[in-house]
């Protein structure tokens, strides 16, 4: 896991927006599988994931401006659609303006009905949710029952299907 972590991290450096945000948007869900009981992602359990090691951050001045819910909305409209709009969603849409665009930060601020965050600072807040929660669960019988079927890079290959070669399985 912390090699997808890592991914999701250079991907921001490389300026790829779009690849660092639909993996930083799935990390609740891995997270919230690996340490369930049933190794299955649901709804529920991305939710309370987000809010337990991400959701403080984007609470300002007694606002919450993304709650676990609405990061839940916009990974579904994201994930499957493609768009930054849910019907359910407390905003119209969610916008990120390119850290590359502006030496300014735009971040966690509501221009008309839209949601506006930092996509650099939104992964990166994902990422370090990630790294402590793997801090708090690696080791633990659940997490390593789960783990076995994340997708892992294997750097000298997946016996007995691929050997002496990097695989991703």
């Amino acid at each position: 896991m912390r090699d997808f972590l890592q991914q999701i991290l250079a991907a921001l450096e490389g300026n790829l927006y779009y690849v660092s945000l639909f993996a930083a948007l799935a990390i609740p869900d891995m997270c919230g599988a690996i340490g369930s009981e049933d190794g299955q992602a649901t709804g529920a359990k991305y939710v309370e994931w987000f809010e337990r090691y991400v959701g403080h951050k984007y609470s300002y001045a007694g606002q919450q401006f993304l709650t676990g819910e609405d990061c839940y909305r916009f990974r579904c409209s994201l994930l499957h659609q493609g768009t930054s709009q849910h019907p359910k969603s407390r905003y119209s849409r969610v916008i990120f303006v390119e850290p590359s665009a502006t030496t300014n930060i735009f971040h966690c601020n509501i221009l008309n009905d839209a949601l506006n965050i930092d996509v650099r600072i939104f992964c990166q807040d994902m990422v370090a949710g990630a790294m402590k929660w793997l801090d708090e669960v690696e080791g633990s019988g659940r997490f390593d029952t789960n783990r076995k079927k994340f997708m892992t890079r294997y750097p000298d290959g997946l016996a007995p299907y691929i050997g002496g070669v990097p695989v991703i399985g």
